[in-house]
């Protein structure tokens, strides 16, 4: 048996949106199950995002220090951020958050992963790059605001990171995946039969 998701969608009675926020918004459907009963499905609605393990030469990742409200906790986490237009490019867009939130680009891009972050309760989709060969980005600095005027920058080892991990110590959902997905392709075929950065992506269709 092949182990692959698979698109499906159940039908819907009813839809609503009781909450809609600046970014992202709250929708209640009414879905059909299986033995024909109905139930309500509350979820959060998400325009999806990328993030970027940007990997340099001497095998340290960049990585970002950034205080998450919601849990609490400052977090160390890998440079992301939102598909803000609908659409667009995801390269693309980790391209302007590797280099807004490090001033750092990257000659070598992959398709290191995609998940959903919390398919029960969020559509969000994430597509997470590995990007190589990197160098300090030319021009001014990104001018940067609320949360992110207190953030930190680092470069740790993989290893050290992976040990994070392990040990409970590291939680972001990017970070994590991204670490243990470099190790597996590692160990498996190699970096670079990762996906090419244009690889298609279902979940948040785009124009090349």
């Amino acid at each position: 048996m092949t182990i692959k998701d698979t698109p499906e969608e159940w039908e819907i009675r009813a839809t609503e949106t009781p909450f809609v926020g600046n970014k992202t918004s709250v929708r209640t459907d009414d879905v059909v199950m299986p033995d024909g009963t109905v139930v309500h499905r509350d979820y959060q609605v998400h325009p999806g995002s990328v993030a970027v393990l940007a990997l340099d030469d001497a095998d340290r990742v960049l990585v970002l220090r950034q205080y998450r409200h919601p849990v609490r906790h400052k977090l160390w986490e890998i440079p992301a951020g939102l598909l803000d237009v609908p659409g667009e490019n995801p390269l693309h867009a980790a391209q302007r958050e590797l280099y807004e939130e490090a001033h750092v680009k990257a000659e070598d891009w992959r398709v290191l992963t995609d998940v959903y972050t919390t398919p029960g309760g969020c559509d969000e989709a994430v597509r997470i790059f590995l990007a190589r060969g990197l160098s300090e980005a030319e021009g001014e600095r990104f001018e940067v605001e609320d949360e992110e005027a207190d953030m930190e920058l680092a470069r740790v080892p993989v290893d050290e990171l992976v040990r994070g991990v392990l040990a409970g110590e590291l939680h972001n959902n990017c970070l994590v995946v991204g670490v243990l997905s470099l190790v597996a392709a590692r160990a498996g075929d190699g970096l670079d039969a990762l996906r090419q950065a244009l690889a298609p992506w279902p979940a948040r269709p785009f124009e090349a």
